[in-house]
């Protein structure tokens, strides 16, 4: 039977209305019922690479399934019907798809339908730089490569909807022409520039130079013009990361950038510890990589190749001829050490004769006269030491000569890995030699000590033998039974190898140190000075500081703060607030990173005294009373390890005359400073020793610790008060890096910068 408008809510009606559609007259667009002959992929896997394109709306067929979106591509397929279906209110078998479609109707949103509307008409302007957008997961559309048609499965058990009520919406208009951009699903690689295969290759070298998996997609323009479009995420400097993207417009570009990644690839991977690449960001916003300060392109490739075939050919030579260098140590070496063998060898035999001779009457009279008188014996020494050359000489001269290869105007990647692998067997082999040197070394001093202990020895034995009667009367003393060894092995002391703070693992550990020692050493006031530094007040500090402020400043903080403290409290014609900081709510609870508490955050208003009577003159007695307080508190902490802290100052230098707070954390402060408008940016890192004068804003910064229950830790804020006057900084390394910034990273179609980062490393 048919179901009567007047059957039908006014809230349906209106909806209906909205669409533009007469349930009692369907379109002849909407009873189209194709067969779509769709077949679905074997290899198809959800997170493949996935293919955006304008569509024309008249093109694409709507299907309905009593399915949910995330339910498998076959199920939905196999239980979907025709829009038509669900449109019928005549036919019997259609009146539960019917009764459906009308419980739809009712749940969609206009105002879901006007925002996928309104963000379609966005993208008819221009493509979001991420490509994706908020909505494309509403889109369920395919493609049969069969009948060349268009799909859009609606799962009739999803929420929201509102992507095919607009694309219905569209499709009753009289606009036969217009397109939307959207996602097609379950499509494989259209192989037009890259192969399948080679785009997964793609996302492995991308990830390998970025540690971040990239999104590869195939985007066709309005036009059906084909690019391929990268996007991710890299490093760029000490964790700090930029998104970036790469848009390949042709095969020929797509060829060019997929062999310059393969080439870095397994240079990187085969040789790592020759060739080592890093990714920095281009003035338009793309990816590029450089070998230390050498930016490394396709069009240069074969004249890179060659240069660094060239730098190998050097490095070898250089590695051999510190290798003959060192045989020939190796080889001096040997020799010295076999003649002091040959000369110890035989002053144990006389000791050994001597102790063994002294124990018999007659045994001393033989050792007496055996070894009485000088006795040359340099020439059995020379004689020992040039058998002993010639049989070195004669090993090496068994060794092959290599030969020398003739160079070449070009080389390939496969000849320079050989080459460099040739070099790193020769490096192993110099420092083996190095190694073996070394030993030697430490067994030649030994043997020295050994031969000038035993003289030494044989000397004392001689002393007496002046007449037979002494040496009788020395032989019957009682002598050292052996002789003493050589000295121990002496190591090289070398700089301490000390541990790498890394924020990420480090901080929490030192933030526990830093509260506890700062909880000890610093009063109230003092914490509530450091704290003040933690606020929009530090520039007007800093202005006082150094004696560059103008009265008019003064005048216009007052007037900034008494404002926020009406709007965040009242103020009273009190001078000073009566409870202080000593007022406690005991039954409050809060909690810092989950960690449970009863105290409040201290209160900037009366760290201040901010109140309705507050003047300049006093705004500023307050402030200069925080100043020398701050400096007295720098003064009395030292940092509990080393540490690299981080400042961005923009279009301007470090002023260590000024109040310094830097970040622990370079991505945050980086962060902080891209958001700001301006288009270069001076990063500083200061490497800071143990021992440096420094306050970190523990939680001890931000709570009154009344009833001694504040979490011990860093976990409000990771940055630090640096007395950076007290500091002697010498500059260790200058480099630049550009970085991404989107104007509203909430908004798909925001405009996006490149910023440069100027960056400058100190040790102090």
């Amino acid at each position: 039977m048919p179901r009567e408008k007047s059957n039908i809510s006014n809230a349906i009606q209106d909806k209906l209305e909205y669409l533009g559609l007469d349930l009692d007259k369907i379109p002849k667009i909407l009873k189209k019922d194709e067969d779509l002959e769709y077949r679905i992929s074997k290899t198809y896997r959800q997170n493949q690479h996935r293919q955006y394109r304008y569509i024309p709306i008249k093109d694409i067929q709507i299907l309905l399934s009593p399915t949910n979106r995330l339910d498998d591509i076959e199920e939905k397929y196999k239980k979907s019907s025709p829009l038509a279906d669900y449109l019928d209110n005549k036919t019997e078998e259609n009146i539960i798809k019917y009764t459906t479609f009308l419980k739809m109707l009712n749940e969609f949103s206009i105002e879901e339908v006007e925002k996928i509307e309104k963000e379609q008409e966005n993208l008819n302007k221009k493509i979001p730089f991420k490509v994706k957008y908020e909505s494309n997961y509403l889109w369920q559309i395919y493609y049969s490569e069969n009948t060349d048609k268009y799909f859009m499965i609606v799962s009739t058990e999803d929420t929201n909807c509102s992507a095919f009520f607009f694309l219905l919406k569209k499709q009753l208009e009289k606009k036969r022409a217009a397109k939307i951009f959207v996602p097609i699903k379950n499509v494989e690689c259209s192989n037009t520039y890259l192969k399948k295969s080679e785009l997964e290759d793609l996302e492995n070298y991308l990830w390998l130079f970025t540690k971040n998996w990239p999104l590869v997609y195939e985007v066709y323009d309005k036009n059906d013009n084909l690019t391929i479009q990268i996007v991710g995420e890299t490093e760029i400097y000490q964790k700090v990361k930029s998104q970036y993207k790469i848009t390949l417009k042709n095969q020929e570009e797509a060829v060019k950038f997929y062999k310059l990644l393969k080439a870095m690839f397994i240079l990187q991977t085969e040789l790592a510890s020759y060739f080592t690449f890093r990714t920095n960001i281009s003035k338009n916003g793309e990816i590029e990589f450089y070998l230390e300060d050498n930016k490394i392109e396709y069009v240069d490739i074969a004249e890179w190749l060659k240069e660094q075939y060239r730098n190998g050919e050097e490095r070898q030579k250089q590695t051999e001829d510190l290798i003959e260098t060192s045989k020939e140590k190796l080889k001096q070496l040997k020799i010295e050490i076999a003649a002091q063998e040959y000369e110890y060898l035989a002053k144990e035999k006389q000791i050994s004769t001597f102790l063994e001779c002294k124990k018999t009457f007659f045994g001393r009279f033989k050792y007496y006269f055996k070894y009485s008188g000088k006795k040359n014996k340099s020439k059995k020494e020379q004689q020992h030491k040039e058998e002993i050359a010639e049989e070195i000489e004669e090993v090496e001269a068994n060794l092959a000569i290599p030969t020398k290869k003739r160079r070449k105007s070009k080389y390939t990647i496969e000849e320079l890995i050989e080459l460099y692998k040739s070099i790193e067997a020769k490096e192993h082999e110099l420092k083996n030699l190095v190694m073996d040197i070394n030993s030697l070394k430490l067994k030649h001093k030994n043997m020295q000590k050994k031969i000038e202990n035993a003289a030494a020895f044989i000397q004392e034995i001689d002393s007496h033998k002046k007449s037979i009667f002494e040496f009788w009367k020395y032989s019957n003393k009682d002598e050292m039974a052996s002789l003493p060894e050589g000295e121990a092995e002496e190591l090289n002391i070398t700089k301490k190898i000390t541990k790498t703070f890394d924020y990420q693992e480090d901080l929490e550990k030192f933030g526990k140190n830093m509260d506890e020692l700062q909880r000890t050493v610093l009063n109230k006031d003092e914490t509530d000075s450091v704290f003040i530094t933690s606020t929009n007040i530090l520039d007007l500090l800093n202005k006082i500081k150094i004696n560059e402020f103008l009265p008019k400043d003064i005048e216009n903080k007052l007037k900034e703060w008494k404002k926020e403290a009406i709007q965040e409290k009242t103020l009273t014609d009190e001078e000073f607030d009566i409870f202080g900081g000593t007022f406690q709510d005991s039954t409050k609870i809060s909690k810092i990173k989950n960690k449970k508490h009863r105290e409040l955050p201290k209160d900037r208003f009366n760290i201040l005294e901010i109140n309705k009577n507050t003047n300049q003159i006093g705004f500023k007695m307050t402030l200069e009373k925080i100043i020398s307080s701050i400096k007295e508190a720098v003064s009395k902490v030292n940092t509990t390890e080393e540490i690299p802290v981080y400042k961005a100052v923009l279009d301007d230098k470090l002023d260590d005359r000024q109040i310094n707070v830097f970040n622990i954390n370079p991505e945050e402060e980086m962060q902080e400073a891209v958001k700001k408008n301006s288009k270069k940016i001076n990063f500083y890192k200061v490497n800071l020793p143990q021992g440096s004068n420094a306050i970190s804003f523990t939680n001890c910064i931000f709570y009154d610790n009344q009833n001694k229950t504040l979490p011990v830790g860093q976990d409000i804020s990771t940055k630090i008060l640096v007395d950076t006057s007290k500091l002697n900084l010498s500059l260790s390394s200058k480099s630049t890096f550009r970085i991404l910034d989107f104007e509203d990273e909430k908004d798909d179609f925001s405009d996006v910068s490149v910023k440069t980062v100027n960056v400058f490393e100190f040790d102090a």
